[in-house]
Order: structure tokens, then C-alpha cells, then sequence
């Protein structure tokens, strides 16, 4: 019996399909260029924090976690020993791995870090900055951070209320050069302080991220500048190395301290009288706004490219008032 031709062109279609699909066009969770995809409906999220144990990402891993299984996702977090581009680099990498459908990072580094995002962005991985954040834009769905600049402006203006009409130096101790927080918020102060002409602007000092190192450098600038009146330090291991030379120089307090974070330490240094002033962030706040991007870029919602949270100043006639924005040393 004679075979019918419609029944022939339908298995011709059908072989060339097979052939096709064997010369590795169309595997699932692969791109046509053989890279590897999250699969679909991946409901896993790595979070990469700028450093283990810290308290303020420890507020803000407290506030990923919550948003994420809240909205029925799989939270995974990864921490660098130290705050350091070659250390986080292999943990982003390592993540390709696991194929999590959205990662959230803090950078350690503006410019280091870019070639291993784009490796995920590559895989088809969604990427959201959280804290810190690249100088290449094109890298992230979005960026969630304090307004550090605005931030650096209010510990200038919270410092010159500290001195009052008193006159003398002040200086700025940053981390390191190329983290994009510290470095808006030392331009931030630099810039308000100038409204002030009782007092001399320093400059800044950079500490490598080690209190050891920022209480050599407050110790140094004593010696040099016996007019101090006035320190901001831009984070919280350059503030607390700042108390210690302080105090241990007898100049706690007359050497007003202004601090970034609000750490379980800071805190108490602040009651203690250790700091005269803290400008706290926000991160539980950075954490569940994370969440929430990389949820909408990875289920093709509207994103919001940069997002703002808020920072206050706490002093000691304030801060329990203000509690809210003491940081977390676990969820």
C-alpha cells in the first residue's frame, strides 16, 4: 500500500527537527550560545556582602531574608573574610555554579568587580548592587544605597553644631580608595564643611579599612595638628579605631567624633560618650528593597534603576528616640 505523502513530509519534518536538536541547538537552560541559564521558575537568591559578621550587613542580610521568603524565594548569603575586591571576586564566580536566578551584591571594589558581574549577567543571572555599586552602569538591573553623599553633608553639618563657635582643624578618615560609599561621603563633608569658616578642612586620610591603621592616623594628625576639634570617620571600623586614639590620648570629647553606622559598639561608644554623633544608615531597608528589584527584573516587572534609603543623626540626647536604626548582630 502506497505510503501517503502528507505522512512523508510530516516525518521529514520531524528527522530534521531530531538532527537539529542533536547538533546542540536547543537544550533547556541553555542560550544559543552554549551558556549556561537559570532554569525556568528558579526561586533561588544569592546575596555577596562587602565582608562576614559585620553588623550593618548582617541588618541588611535580616531584611533580604525576611522580603525573600515572603515572596516565596530562596535566600542564599555569601561573605568575604575581609573587605576585599580579591577575595569577593572567587565568591562571585563561585556562583555561577549554583545558578541562582538574581544575586544581590555589595562591590568591594567600583571598577574590580565589573568583569565578574558581568559573568553573571552573561549567564542570564539578574543583578542588583546593594550598598555599593559599580562605576559601569550598564552592569545592574538596579542600585539600592544610602544617599552617602547627602549623608557625608549631614556629618558635616552635625559636626560644626558640635563645636559650635569654637575654631580649628577637622579631618576625614576614609577606607579605602575606590569604595564608592566612603569616597560620596568624604566629598559629601568636604564640600558642606567649607560653609564653615571657623573650621580648617584636612583633607582626608585613608586607613586601608583597619582600625589600627585609623587610630595611627587620628594619633599623627594630633601630633601635627594640635588645633583638632573635629573628626568624621566614614565607617565603622575607622570610627572605632578613631575613639581608641582619642581616648587614649585624653581627648575624648574634646575632640568631637562623628561616625558612620550604628553598630552595637557604636552605640555604646555613643552612650558612653566614646562619639559625640553617628550617622546611621538604613540596611534592613537596602536588604528588602534588593530583594524586591531583582524579584521584578527576574519576573520581567518594572525596575527601579537607583534607589535612595535613609540616613538620620543620632546623638546621645536622641538615639533611643531613634532605636530603630540601631544595627543587628543577628535576625
Amino acid at each position: 500500500m502506497p505510503l501517503n505523502k502528507n505522512v512523508v513530509r510530516i516525518g521529514a519534518a520531524v528527522a530534521a527537527t531530531l538532527v537539529l536538536a542533536a547538533c546542540g541547538g536547543g537544550k533547556i537552560g541553555e542560550s544559543g550560545g552554549g551558556g549556561s541559564q537559570p532554569a525556568p521558575n528558579n526561586k533561588k537568591l544569592t546575596l555577596i556582602t562587602g565582608v562576614k559578621a559585620e553588623p550593618f550587613y548582617i541588618s541588611m542580610r535580616c531584611g533580604a531574608e525576611a522580603e525573600a521568603k515572603k515572596s516565596g524565594y530562596e535566600l542564599n548569603t555569601q561573605e568575604p573574610d575581609k573587605f576585599e575586591a580579591s577575595l569577593q571576586s572567587p565568591i562571585v564566580t563561585g556562583v555561577l555554579s549554583t545558578k541562582p536566578s538574581g544575586v544581590l551584591i555589595a562591590p568591594t571594589d567600583t571598577k574590580a568587580l565589573a568583569a565578574p558581574m558581568k559573568q553573571l549577567t552573561g549567564a542570564g543571572i539578574k543583578v542588583v548592587e546593594v550598598d555599593t555599586a559599580l562605576e559601569d552602569k550598564s552592569v545592574a538591573q538596579s542600585s539600592i544605597s544610602s544617599n552617602n553623599e547627602q549623608g557625608g553633608q549631614l556629618a558635616a553639618q552635625t559636626l560644626a553644631k558640635l563645636v559650635g563657635s569654637g575654631t580649628g582643624s577637622v579631618l576625614v578618615l576614609n577606607t579605602k580608595a575606590g569604595t564608592s560609599t566612603t569616597d560620596a561621603r568624604a566629598k559629601g563633608f568636604e564640600a558642606e564643611i567649607k560653609k564653615y569658616p571657623n573650621l580648617k578642612y584636612l583633607g582626608q586620610q585613608y586607613t586601608d579599612n583597619e582600625p589600627s591603621v585609623a587610630a595611627q592616623r587620628v594619633s599623627a594628625t594630633l601630633s601635627a595638628n594640635p588645633d583638632l576639634v573635629g573628626v568624621f570617620a566614614t565607617n565603622l571600623n575607622t570610627g572605632e579605631g578613631a575613639a581608641t586614639s582619642l581616648r587614649n590620648a585624653n581627648k575624648q570629647g574634646a575632640v568631637k567624633l562623628v561616625g558612620f553606622d550604628a553598630s552595637p559598639k557604636q552605640v555604646d561608644d555613643l552612650r558612653n560618650g566614646g562619639v559625640q554623633a553617628l550617622i546611621a544608615q538604613d540596611p534592613a531597608s537596602i536588604g528588602t528593597k534588593g530583594v524586591q528589584q531583582a524579584i521584578a527584573a527576574i519576573e520581567g516587572k518594572p525596575v527601579t534603576r537607583d534607589i535612595a534609603t535613609d540616613l538620620v543623626a543620632l546623638t546621645k540626647d536622641d538615639m533611643q528616640s531613634k532605636s530603630q536604626y540601631f544595627y543587628k548582630q543577628s535576625c
